[in-house]
């Protein structure tokens, strides 16, 4: 199987909802994760460093990448995906690209 490779894209923020509705202060944006931050992962297991709850939240995207599926016709480089966390009030936008075998 291919190596891949994860990439922080971009983290996004919503104040507002988390403002409206949050009991107490939380980060924003997420703490977790750097913009440009990459990770090289080569087996199937979270990354050391990477958030517990997005590696659950695009895992599946990253197997299906990593056994050589696409989204052709979707995505301009067929080798590429583009997913994020389901943290509604600071979401993380990742790449998740296979790296050539």
């Amino acid at each position: 199987m291919a190596d891949v490779k994860i990439t922080v894209l971009r983290k996004m923020e919503n104040k507002n909802l988390a403002e409206e509705f949050c009991l107490a202060e939380i980060p924003i944006p997420c703490p977790h994760m750097d913009e440009g931050q990459e990770f090289l992962v080569k087996e199937n297991k979270q990354p050391e460093g990477f958030c517990s709850s997005a590696w659950q939240d695009i895992h599946k995207s990253f197997l299906f990448i990593r056994q050589g599926g696409n989204f052709k016709g979707w995505m301009k480089d067929e080798d590429t995906f583009i997913t994020c966390c389901t943290d509604g009030l600071r979401p993380v936008v990742f790449e998740i690209r296979r790296l050539s075998d």
